[in-house]
Order: structure tokens, then sequence, then C-alpha cells
């Protein structure tokens, strides 16, 4: 049936507004657009289009109604559902580009409407537009751009709200108050400052303030007088205090700087003392930077130091999102940040051990595993680490592993103080299993790789993604080498971690976008984590252990499989934005549970979502299968 009139043609125009890309058109593309489309009516459960009509010879837009599209790509899958198409979709895209039969069956789900347009005027609209041609061409590209401009949106509201001078100072209180005692000796405030790093001290007696020393007063009350450092500290001390409550806004501190000459503002509750908020507080409320954190983590000289600067990479990334920055740069900042606290952890406590002389030094690297190992880390990560280390002669590797063992026990503990809970896997470096020589590394991959059981493949998969983090990294190198040469041609140990990821299907199913567990835990949610990002990060790895690659993050993996596999450029990018979609899902998500006190979970409920991200995950869970069908493909036989 062909439109007729203009008043027809202008209602198409205005339906199909409503949706993607139609709603960038330019006027005068769209209205070609609709004066050349026909409507076609599918009755439930009637063909549509399918491979075996030949060259795909028409473009689909689906007025009203749900269709359904079945690929045969995995031909052993009675659920291999890979569209769900519904009011403003479109399809086959890939199909008239390339002036080829489509691969999926598409069939009418209930009664359905849809815009048609012959494939001669398609291929001329996108000659025409700009627009319509990026979105046929990237359109899992193009959906998550639109996600991101609404994400930007709503993130940079919510940052404004939460760094302005509008904050409350409770908001703005970066730790807990530093204090001693109106007594305690000058010597010893000066060392507790330089210990902690800290700017100021307050004297309090019976929770309240009475006093406050501050590194400006060492020079014109210390230094230059030359006092007696065994006075007490209260003879030293600015007594005229300006104090506001925990309700107080930043601006009124603010204000009051100014207004009394003063760096530091007292802040207490009911006369108690909650805080102190500095001149620099203020300044930091506007931005906590890359730079900021990173040069507070280098000079940090305790764990108090290092939990804020913990905090303050949770506010950064809630910033970048504001910002717009994609998924990878922001997990890689991420995880840079989260190296250079584990660094800094890990030098601290090497100091604390050599000062009580309990400490043999030892050739050693410590080892960043999973997530972090791929640079790939959100704000809801876990520890997954561990340790290898050279056997002197005349020693065993029993009698480094005992020496090394508490030093990294109080590693894994203060990682977890900062925010990095405890693997429940053991999956750290104070497990003896996972604090091995060189050799015994060896072993335990040979192993794994002889053996390849699935049960023992899962558990084993993020070992595959190691990188040295500290130490000697050569040590995490010459593993890598031995362990690229030992799987890149072995095609049996191969299929077996396929085999071990195609049993992880995205969870897609014939009725319904999501297929969903109805009763146990967690009934009617998804966990991004499995059902998102390990398949893509599965075939990242398999690919990439294939080729004998030493990449171990999922987009540069992808990207390298690209090259080496000859694979078509435009699908290994969609592969790539879906894994990075979901990647920032979780980000959003475990934001979101953060804001509310939450326990941080991977898990959503896709009933709660809008319309645009269940449409855009639905998508990635299809790009998913995709890639596992081109992994099946490349390397079961």
């Amino acid at each position: 049936m062909a439109l007729g009139s203009n008043s027809l043609t202008q209602h198409t125009v205005e339906q199909l507004r409503r949706h993607a890309p139609f709603d960038h058109m330019e006027p005068e593309h769209l209205q070609w657009l609709a004066e050349r489309l026909q409507v076609g009516y599918y009755a439930k459960g009637e063909l549509i289009l399918s491979p075996q009509q030949g060259v795909a010879s028409r473009f689909f837009i689906v007025k009203q109604g749900e269709v359904i599209g079945k690929q045969g790509l995995l031909p052993n899958d009675e659920e291999a559902v890979v569209h769900e198409l519904q009011e403003g979709e479109c399809f086959p895209f890939g199909a008239l580009l390339s002036k080829r039969p489509v691969t999926s069956t598409y069939r009418a789900f209930e009664d359905v409407f849809c815009f048609e347009l012959p494939a001669d005027d398609f291929h001329e609209l996108c000659r025409m537009s700009d627009v319509f041609h990026d979105f046929c061409t990237r359109r899992i590209g193009n959906l998550l751009e639109y996600s991101a401009h609404v994400v930007q949106a709503q993130y940079s509201q919510s940052s404004t709200e939460l760094q302005s001078m509008s904050s409350p100072l409770s908001a703005v209180v970066r730790r807990e108050p530093v204090t001693c005692s109106p007594q305690t000796p000058v010597r010893q405030v000066l060392e507790t400052m330089h210990e902690m790093g800290i700017g100021s001290m307050v004297a309090v007696d019976e929770g309240l303030p009475v006093g406050i020393f501050t590194l400006h007063d060492v020079l014109n009350r210390v230094a230059l007088p030359q006092i007696d450092l065994d006075q007490p500290i209260i003879g030293l001390m600015s007594t005229s205090l300006c104090t506001l409550s925990p309700q107080a806004l930043a601006y009124e501190a603010a204000l009051a700087m100014v207004q009394h000459g003063l760096r530091h503002i007292l802040v207490a509750d009911k006369g108690k003392l909650t805080g102190v908020v500095s001149e620099k507080d203020l300044f930091a409320l506007q931005r906590v930077g890359l730079r900021q954190i990173s040069t507070a983590i280098r000079g940090a000289r305790n764990l108090e130091s290092l939990k804020q600067s913990g905090k303050d990479i949770r506010q950064l990334a809630h910033n970048m999102l504001a910002q717009g920055v994609g998924a990878e740069p922001l997990t890689q900042f991420i995880s840079t940040l989260n190296d250079l606290l584990t660094i800094r952890i890990i030098e601290l406590e090497l100091e604390r051990a050599r000062e009580e002389k309990n400490w043999v030094d030892i050739d050693f690297c410590w080892l960043a595993l999973g997530s972090e190992g791929r640079f790939e880390q959100t704000l809801s990560t876990d520890q997954d680490n561990g340790i290898i280390f050279v056997t002197p002669p005349h020693s065993t590797p029993a009698q480094i592993r005992s020496r090394l063992l508490p030093l990294a026990t109080a590693i894994n503990v203060a990682l977890d103080a900062c925010g990095f809970p405890l693997c429940k896997g053991g999956i750290m470096a104070s497990n003896p299993k996972w604090c091995l020589s060189r050799e015994e590394w060896e072993n335990t991959f040979s192993q794994w790789i002889s053996r390849g059981d699935s049960e023992e493949l899962l558990n084993a998969s993020i070992f595959f993604d190691f990188r040295p983090l500290f130490g000697n990294k050569e040590l995490a190198y010459q593993l890598r080498a031995w362990l690229n040469g030992k799987v890149r041609n072995n095609r049996m140990f191969l299929r077996k971690m396929v085999e071990n990821a195609l049993g992880n299907r995205p969870p897609l199913s014939m009725l319904r976008n999501f297929l969903l567990k109805k009763k146990g835990a967690n009934p009617n949610t998804l966990d991004l984590k499995i059902n998102g990002v390990t398949p893509f990060v599965d075939a990242a790895r398999i690919f990439a252990l294939a080729a004998g690659s030493g990449e171990t993050g999922t987009t540069s993996r992808l990207r390298a499989a690209c090259e080496t596999w000859r694979m078509d450029k435009a699908e290994t990018e969609a592969w790539t934005e879906s894994f990075l979609y979901i990647q920032l899902f979780r980000l959003r998500l475990q934001h979101q549970q953060v804001e509310g006190a939450s326990i941080l979970s991977n898990r959503v409920n896709p009933d709660n979502l809008n319309a645009l991200d269940r449409h855009i995950l639905k998508e990635t869970f299809h790009q998913a299968r995709i890639l596992q069908g081109v992994l099946e493909k490349y390397f079961t036989f």
C-alpha cells in the first residue's frame, strides 16, 4: 500500500521523528523518505524476509507490532534469537549495504505493519543523508553515542550539584580530624603532622576544640623564634576559632575565610569537632583531577591518606561520566590510579618491613590479574593478584614463599581498607597457591593446559590476563613469552577454552527481550558482568592466546584479532562498542548504588530500564552471540 496524500506523508514524517536516526535527519531528506515509503501488513507468524528470497530488495521500518529475527549462525542453538524489533526499529542494514541476501529469518511475532523502502531508494538516501548513512553503517555506534549524550546530561547536573559552593560542609570534609590535647609537646605535634602529611592540628578538651596550629604557623611561631619544642602546643596555637555546623554551605566557609583572614574553618556538631575544611578543600570542590589524585597517592605516608585517595578516584569517575568520557578511557584511568595506589601500598609495607628488620630483599614481581590485569576495573572490583619470584641458589620456593606471605597479607589487608575487598575465591598474593616461583607458575599453567576440564578453565581463565605491576617486571614478561609459546599452536587446549566460553550464552529468549530466571537468588535480573562482559572477554582472550599476543585488554585484543584473523573491521568495531557500552552501563549502575548507599553489584532488572537502554542492551547481547558464533567457527572442528 503506497502512501498518498500530503497529510498522510506529514503524519509519517512525525511518526518517524520519534526514532533514531530520523530525529536527526534534515527535514528535506526525511520528507523525501516519507514520500517514497510504502506500508506492508504481515499477519502473526507470517514470513517477512529470509535468506532464501535472494538479494535484499527492501528496507523495513517497523511501524506497528513486533518482528522476530532468528539467525542461523549458531545451528545447534534452539534459542538463537538475535533480533526482537519493535516500533521505529529497522532492518536489514548489512544485507542492503552489501547487496546480498539476509542471514536472518524475519517473521511477524504479532500482527505487524512495516514502512518499506525499495533498495534503490535506500542507497540514494544513504548518498543524500550523512546522518542516515552513518546510522546504517554504524548503528550500534550511533545508538551508543545517543545514549552517551543522555548520560552526560544526567551526570553533568548531578556533578554540578555535588561539587559546588552550595555543597554542605559535611560533604566537603575529606577526613576525620586529627587532634591532640592542649598539653601535647610541640615536637610531637610537628612529628605527627609530618608523618600524616596534614596541614593542621586541632587541640581538643573533652571533644571541644580549643586551638588550631597550622603549617603556616611553623615559620613565625617555631622556626624563627627557635622556641623550646618540648613546651605545650597550646601556647603556640590560634585560639580565636571560626566554627560552622556540618549543615553550613561551602560558600559560607569561603566568606568566613575572607572576612577573618583564615585558611581553616572548624566543623562542629553541637560543639563537638567533626572535621576541618581548608582553603585548599574549597578550591578542590570544583575539580578532582588526575594529577591531583596521582600526586596525593605518590606523596602518601600512611594508609589514611590512601583511603581518601580511593574515595577521590570514585569521585573522579563520576566527574568523567559527566564530561562524557567513554568507558574505555574511564576504566583505564580508574585502573591506572588503582595501580598507583597499589604500588604505594606495596612501597609503604616494604618500608615498614625493612624498619622492623624482618625483611630480606627478594627478587619478586607483584602481578595484577583479572579485570585489573586487563585495565578494565569498575567501581565494584575485588582483589585479583599474585606474586612471581626467583628462588636463589641454596634456597627452596617454600622458604622464599614463607618470607613473602606476611608482606603479601599486609598488602592485601591494606587494599581491602582502601576499598578493594578481599577476593572471596582467595585469588590473592597472600594465598600460598598464588605466591609462586617462575618454575611453579609454569608448572601450574602446564597443568591447566594439559587437563583443561571446564571447571578448571573457568577458575583459571583470569590468570591468563596477568601483567606486572611492581618489582622485577622481567619475570612476568618471561612468563608471558613462555605461555604464548605453550598455547599458540595447541588447538586442543584452545578448543577446550572455546567450549568453556560457549557455555555462557547471552540470555536472549524467543518470547521476550531477555531470558530471566524466575526463581532462586536475584530473580528477574541480569548480571552485567557474567551475562554481558564475560562473553566478550572470553572470546578476546582466546583470540589473543591463539595469536601469541601480549595484549591483555579486551578491546586491544579484539582490534588485534581483526588484523591477525582478517575479520570484518565494522563487525569487530561493533563487538568493541558493545563491550564498552556494557562497561559504561556497569559504571553508571555502580555509581547509583554508591549514591544510594547500596551494596555494589552488577545486577539489573531490565524491566526497570528505559526503552533506549533496553534496546541497546539487547543489541549488545546480539553482538556477543555473533562473536561467539565466529569463535565457534574458528576453533571447533
